[in-house]
């Protein structure tokens, strides 16, 4: 093996999502569990793209034309409070298997929310002289998306309950 390609194998082989993988002589060699969740991440991710796109323009086209992605902040707050309820759910109620959690957090959610779109945008909306809809949009999807795990979380805990 590549001195190159032995560095990224390590890495991977040391990641948390991937901690199935098993060291054997040298070499590495992915578990059937492993290739499993990837592909159940992949479908997520798959599934998560395409309702990503769906919400954000469905939301963008009712904000009329406005320069402010709304569609984008749309898609994050929903995320965050999908992301804070399942988070919940798997990490302290352990209600969810770790093969659904990768499925859904990882796949689907990661899939479907939208950082590097909103960080694209913001920067779009600096390099078109908007400095105020920029800072708008940045303080709206920090300070919304962490009421959105809060809540995610405490609907999670009342249901639970």
């Amino acid at each position: 093996m590549a001195p190159h390609t032995r560095t990224i194998v390590d890495r991977v082989t040391q990641s948390t999502h991937l901690s199935t993988m098993v060291r054997h002589r040298h070499s590495y060699v992915s578990g059937s569990h492993t290739l499993r969740t990837l592909v159940l991440i992949g479908t997520g991710g798959f599934i998560g793209s395409v309702l990503r796109y769906l919400l954000s323009s469905y939301v963008q086209q009712l904000s009329k034309g406005l320069q402010f992605p709304f569609g984008t902040l749309a898609v994050n707050v929903v995320g965050c409070v999908l992301v804070g309820f399942l988070a919940e759910l798997a990490d302290q109620r352990s209600l969810i298997s770790d093969e659904t959690r990768g499925f859904l957090i990882v796949g689907i959610l990661g899939g479907f929310t939208t950082f590097s779109a909103f960080g694209n945008e913001t920067m779009n909306l600096l390099r078109s002289g908007e400095p105020w809809l920029a800072g708008g949009n940045i303080v709206g999807h920090i300070v919304l998306s962490l009421i959105a795990i809060w809540l995610g979380y405490s609907m999670a805990s009342l249901i639970c309950k």
